[in-house]
């Protein structure tokens, strides 16, 4: 186990703000893990586990122990006549996750390429793009409880997945088994986050492959290339340039991908949003209700391109937020969130819908 002291996280963060950590444990085995609990000094303070830094904004120094998560491997954990069960360490970064799965021979991640972060993130945020998420492909994931120090194994179910969200952005108590240890199921309203630390995730890769072509730029992209049945490859290489032509590089402008959810109404309120934007981009999902695209709404209040400080909207995709100032002078989280309030006071004002924000706010 290495514990560093007074470590600066501009580096650690994809938006570049400036921050540091007063202490910092760097995680490369579940072993290391133990060993942090085990001393008890460190133990009974507060943690922050953090992977890619990709889905944070730091608005000052973190105070917490911040566990920063390294664990390497990716492995064929299992193969049966259906499917392939592929391990990955969570500190393993994402897109070169998917690229390697491929380069196997074991599609289904194809859609959720160039997503940045880590693995162990993606069951948190239940990550998602053009028209897969996570959770389409999880098959469990392997923690350990930070409370008690015992490991466990989750499966879907028990991740109680949600639209960007998962049990572990939530917080409140857990009722616990005799013993101590975690529950085998909890409802809604109960949550784990600050109480576990995910160590491995596993996918479920259906021999049974077919393509998911559900958005209209992947759509567009086949049509324009003439292949009636594309291959995961070439999905995979085709949602890498339509991120590439949208999204700005983080290692060339700092942000956090997209910073606000797209929020889901009714059928009648998006009717009543229809008559007066009859333009509005909107998608129905399978539970009868419509999701809005948070892009167009922002870019129909005008915000595309403006500025608030240092902290800016991507003049390409309204739904970014990004860093316009640089390592020695970098936007700060305070500007980030004054941006992104305002942003939401106009798009509440006009449409009377509230943006949710993506990030974890430290």
């Amino acid at each position: 186990m290495l514990v560093e002291k007074n470590v600066p996280l501009q580096s650690c963060n994809t938006f570049g703000i400036a921050a540091r950590a007063h202490t910092l444990v760097r995680v490369r085995t579940p072993q290391d893990v133990y060993d942090l609990l085990a001393d008890h000094r460190l133990a009974r303070q507060p943690m922050f586990v953090l992977g890619g830094g990709s889905n944070i904004v730091l608005t000052g120094d973190v105070k917490p122990v911040v566990l920063k998560m390294e664990i390497t491997g990716l492995r064929l954990l299992e193969e049966t006549a259906q499917a392939w069960v592929v391990e990955a360490g969570a500190g393993e970064n994402w897109h070169d996750t998917v690229d390697w799965t491929l380069s196997q021979g074991w599609p289904g991640l194809e859609n959720l390429a160039l997503i940045p972060g880590t693995v162990g993130a993606a069951p948190v945020q239940n990550i998602g793009a053009y028209g897969v998420e996570l959770q389409d492909r999880f098959h469990s994931l392997v923690a350990v409880d930070l409370a008690t120090g015992r490991p466990f194994t989750l499966d879907a179910v028990q991740c109680a997945f949600g639209y960007r969200d998962s049990v572990f952005k939530h917080g409140a108590p857990l009722a616990e088994h005799e013993g101590g240890g975690l529950p085998g199921h909890w409802g809604r309203g109960m949550g784990l986050a600050g109480r576990a630390v995910i160590t491995h995730v596993r996918f479920l890769l259906p021999k049974a492959w077919k393509p998911e072509l559900g958005y209209l730029d992947l759509e567009r992209r086949r049509a324009e290339a003439g292949v009636a049945r594309p291959t995961a490859r070439q999905i995979f290489d085709w949602v890498c340039e339509i991120r590439r032509a949208k999204l700005p590089d983080p290692a060339v402008i700092g942000n956090a991908g997209s910073f606000f959810k797209n929020p889901t109404v009714t059928p009648e309120q998006c009717q009543d949003i229809i008559a007066r934007d009859p333009k509005i981009v909107h998608y129905p999902m399978a539970d009868g209700s419509i999701k809005l695209a948070a892009g167009w709404l922002i870019d129909a209040c005008g915000w595309k391109g403006k500025t608030v400080g240092k902290a800016g909207v991507y003049d390409r995709q309204a739904l970014v937020l990004v860093n316009r100032g640089t390592r020695e002078d970098s936007v700060t989280g305070g500007e980030v969130m004054t941006l992104a309030k305002a942003i939401q006071t106009s798009v509440y004002e006009r449409f009377g819908i509230r943006l949710e924000p993506e990030p974890v706010v430290v």
